[in-house]
């Protein structure tokens, strides 16, 4: 018998696909269009979004039986504030460049839709075991989705990843850029962060027809 049951994988499992929050809840796109112009921030901004919801929902699984109902919102946004001052004040420690770059958009985890709505459908209903896995796999979707955006936008439109060049180097017209290859401007702009993310959705609907049927 596995480490997790059939119904708890599920909960790590379908928001990677089936329930992405962004693709198909489309939730968190606001970030998904502002952080998104390199892969390195894409990464960081996931990563500090799954501790959030991995260990806000546990705080409010625990807490769920004596958070009074008229003041849970209030509570609620206490705890992921809390979350979110440990996530900021370890990016300014150890990553303080990254830190910067990412500037206001870590404080605004604090508003990210996504966590906000697992709190309240899931982690006030459910234990702390699988309200950990719901945030983790709720939090990994949507990740998943930053990541894929950050690396096509900054490979197609810097010819980078991660700051290194991978398509040769435009100004000596090494690699690609001897074949007359350029880079598309158009890819670092917040706009195509929308576009890539909806082809994103296209392709996910075209090889799933349930999605299509359910909307």
């Amino acid at each position: 018998m596995g480490l997790l049951s059939k119904k708890d994988s599920k909960l790590i499992l379908d928001p990677l696909a089936d329930n992405n929050p962004i693709t198909i809840q489309v939730l968190g796109i606001c970030s998904a269009l502002a952080i998104t112009a390199q892969l390195k921030p894409s990464i960081v901004m996931a990563v500090s979004v799954i501790f959030v919801l991995g260990a806000g929902n546990v705080v409010i699984s625990l807490m769920r039986n004596i958070i009074p109902s008229k003041i849970r919102i209030i509570v609620q946004l206490i705890v992921v504030a809390a979350l979110v001052i440990i996530v900021d004040q370890v990016l300014k420690a150890f990553a303080y460049e990254l830190s910067k770059e990412l500037s206001v958009f870590i404080g605004l985890i604090i508003t990210n839709c996504i966590i906000m709505g697992r709190f309240e459908a899931f982690a006030l209903a459910n234990g702390p075991w699988r309200s950990f896995l719901d945030g983790i796999g709720n939090a990994a979707g949507y990740g998943l989705i930053l990541i894929i955006v950050g690396f096509f936008r900054e490979l197609l439109g810097s010819g980078t990843l991660f700051g290194f060049k991978v398509l040769g180097d435009p100004v000596t017209k090494t690699g690609l850029y001897a074949m007359g290859y350029e880079n598309n401007g158009f890819m670092v702009l917040p706009p195509m962060a929308l576009i890539v993310v909806g082809l994103i959705i296209w392709v996910q609907r075209s090889r799933n027809k349930a999605l299509i049927e359910e909307n």
